[in-house]
């Protein structure tokens, strides 16, 4: 098994902890809003809190059909989160697991930055394409822009 690591930033002109919420704590009714290609977002197992595992669903047409992920760390006051994505087609049949880091930290100008970091682990010894990780950092990046879009056009989601 490889592992490959890769670390990204965005920012935002939303809070981190409005972002925060709608990409952490209230995904399931934010992100369907956001993105036509999410169908749904419900936990399957556990209370919501740190092991509980979400499933993403995603809309008829939409590359992937489903996710499903696992919250291993929640700092709700810190804004800070660690995740694993366990199954689901997103993984295709070179990816073991991928697990996500992210911190929410304040910006100089009243918004947000993103950190966030990716560890790909692969199955065998296959070797990951630079594209492929490209084309998914681009897609997590428009929904987290998208995200940001629909807070600030409507303040009193996640406030």
């Amino acid at each position: 098994m490889g592992v490959f690591k890769f670390v990204h930033e965005l920012k935002t002109n939303a809070s981190p902890k409005r972002m925060f919420n709608a990409l952490i704590t209230d995904n399931h009714d934010v992100l369907p809003k956001v993105s036509p290609s999410i169908k749904s977002i419900e936990t399957i197992e556990g209370d919501g809190g740190v092991g509980s595992v979400k499933q993403t669903n995603f809309s008829n047409g939409a590359y992937f059909k489903y996710m499903k992920n696992r919250l291993d760390f929640l700092d709700i006051e810190n804004y800070m989160v660690k995740s694993t994505l366990v199954e689901g087609d997103a993984l295709g049949d070179q990816l073991e697991k991928i697990c996500y880091e992210m911190e929410f930290e304040d910006s100089k100008d009243g918004g947000c930055v993103i950190k966030i970091t990716s560890e790909y682990h692969t199955k065998g010894n296959i070797v990951l394409k630079e594209d492929d990780i490209e084309a998914g950092k681009e897609h997590a990046m428009g929904l987290y822009k998208s995200c940001a879009d629909y807070l600030i056009a409507n303040p009193h989601v996640c406030a």
